[in-house]
């Protein structure tokens, strides 16, 4: 019986021998497996079977002009760096002198970039790429890189920055997601990724030429100029800086976080994610670095929590006193109630147009400070030349300008964020038509003011509650939203729907089992949890003294 067709060429040779063995002379062998009386004879001399021979090289239509390519390569060797043939000056050359019209740009531009990197190694000028393995000692080394990463940020697609420190010698990396690559990510990175490590390690990092880290380049050496407070981050953390080559060559420098960025990218941001904040998508980031504990680099035989496991304890200890990642400005808020941070603005509390506000810039976020009180905090933007303004820091004004409310940049934006809802409009149309258009904005604009002290979804159920009683004042609103506040389970929207007269003042008579309408102050008291009063009581001894001593009054029954 023959060998089968989808049988490799060396079964076909061990059978034709073992039957060659057995008796079978070479016509019949022929017959048997259906071949040639040149295959039987190659399969009785050998057992292995010889290589097929390569086709031809197909023609190039470049071939005629080879040669001449390659003697002005040659001859660039010698010329000056900037007076060197490129791939463009080459092709206009061959169109100009030799009338090549059937060659094309790419087939020229293919060829001189292999056939000049061929000469320059034949005279010694470059050495060919040669990879050294490595070892990595544990608790030793690191690299560190930025890398670009798209999500969807409430709905809309945005570019962020990905940070990854990945430890050489286990592989273990720590990402963080920011708004930029700018240094308040880097030092944020780095302070996260040494708390998840549970320390830093003590030899050396190694960094490309950040902008963050590295203010200028000097020369083709090693040596560069350091930002400021870089330096002071890495005096503070003790870490030793390792900067790579300029360029592609670089980037082999550090070839454990390049791979790592792109891994983790593929892995774990395909499809898109889709989230309401940075926050959000970082404590994403921060279950999938630990899930990745699990795997396998290459063909380790253990896996990446395994290798962290030995080379933790090897980690320098972290300092005591933190250092702060974030980046100070003192702008002068302008007469809109907005300071300018990175060719952005963002608004603060109206109080401080003209004065001068002391903002902590971060790597997503912007805080601003009055002294040392908090005011404003704001998710940092992302393009230049934006604005993000808070609806709640011109309040104040908006009651003297009611007018200027339905136009205002802020409204759109808290509409767009969620923050103010159809139900604020439905109620705020309603109070307009009962009250006039002015005396029903500044209704509205006390309602918002109550969102400074009562959770949102409470003064918006209030909203509908008060919105289907027909009750368009703020303190009803603000009554409403209190029961939500205190039942924290919305069952006051329900009772108050039954019952529209507690809006309007009633008595407070419930049948048995119901809540009532309106609740008393002690019962507030009551249900705060209000601690006991432990003042003594107070005492008029020292009104005593005031008074006429016995002494001092004559004797009714003396003698005159």
């Amino acid at each position: 019986m023959g060998v089968g067709a989808g049988s490799s060429r060396v079964a076909l040779y061990a059978a034709i021998r073992r039957d060659a063995r057995a008796g079978m002379s070479n016509r019949a062998l022929q017959r048997k497996h259906r071949v040639g009386y040149r295959t039987v004879t190659a399969a009785l001399n050998s057992a292995w079977p010889e290589p097929r021979k390569a086709p031809p090289k197909r023609g190039s239509r470049l071939d005629p002009y080879r040669a001449i390519i390659d003697g002005w390569l040659r001859g660039d060797l010698d010329a000056p760096r900037k007076q060197r043939h490129t791939a463009k000056r080459i092709f206009d050359r061959l169109l100009d002198e030799h009338h090549a019209i059937e060659v094309s740009y790419w087939m020229v531009r293919e060829y001189v970039a292999i056939r000049r990197r061929e000469f320059r190694i034949e005279a010694g000028r470059e050495p060919p790429n040669t990879f050294i393995p490595q070892e990595h000692l544990p608790g030793r080394e690191a690299e560190v890189d930025f890398g670009e990463v798209a999500i969807r940020l409430r709905g809309e697609l945005v570019t962020c920055t990905l940070f990854s420190l990945r430890l050489s010698y286990s592989g273990k990396a720590v990402h963080r997601i920011s708004a930029s690559a700018g240094q308040e990510a880097f030092f944020e990175g780095h302070a996260h990724a040494f708390r998840i490590l549970g320390g830093v390690p003590t030899g050396k990092i190694r960094y490309d030429n950040l902008k963050a880290a590295v203010a200028s380049v000097i020369g083709f050496a090693r040596q560069r100029v350091e930002a400021d407070r870089w330096t002071a981050f890495r005096s503070h953390y003790g870490i030793e800086a390792f900067y790579c080559q300029p360029g592609i060559q670089g980037a082999h420098e550090k070839g454990g976080v390049e791979g790592q960025i792109g891994w983790f990218r593929r892995n774990h941001l395909v499809p898109i994610p889709e989230v309401d904040s940075l926050d959000e998508l970082n404590a994403m980031v921060d279950v999938w670095d630990e899930a990745d504990d699990d795997r396998r680099i290459g063909s380790r035989a253990r896996t990446v929590g395994e290798h962290f496991a030995t080379e933790q304890p090897l980690l320098a200890p972290l300092p005591t006193e933190p250092f702060e990642t974030g980046r100070w400005f003192t702008p002068r808020v302008d007469r809109y109630a907005q300071v300018m941070v990175r060719m952005n603005k963002y608004s603060v509390p109206a109080r401080m147009v003209g004065r001068q506000a002391r903002v902590l810039l971060n790597a997503s976020d912007l805080i601003v400070f009055d002294g040392k009180t908090e005011i404003a905090r704001h998710e940092r933007l992302m393009t230049k030349g934006s604005t993000r303004v808070d609806l709640d820091h011109y309040l104040e004004v908006l009651l003297r300008k009611p007018g200027a409310l339905p136009g205002a940049t802020a409204l759109e934006q808290a509409r767009s964020s969620g923050r103010f809802t159809p139900v604020h409009d439905a109620w705020w149309a309603a109070a307009c038509k009962a009250h006039g258009d002015a005396n029903g904005t500044r209704a509205l604009i006390e309602v918002l003011m109550l969102h400074r002290h009562l959770p949102h979804e409470h003064v918006v159920a209030g909203l509908a509650t008060a919105l289907r009683a027909g009750a368009l004042t703020a303190d009803a609103v603000a009554l409403e939203a209190r029961k939500h506040d205190d039942t924290g389970n919305g069952t006051a929207d329900d009772t108050t729907a039954d019952h529209p007269t507690t809006l309007t003042g009633d008595d407070g008579a419930h049948g048995e089992g119901e809540t009532p309408a309106v609740r008393s102050l002690a019962d507030r008291r009551l249900r705060a949890r209000i601690p006991a009063d432990t003042r003594p009581l107070p005492s008029v001894d020292k009104y005593d003294q005031l008074l006429p001593s016995r002494r001092d009054i004559p004797n009714e029954g003396a003698a005159p």
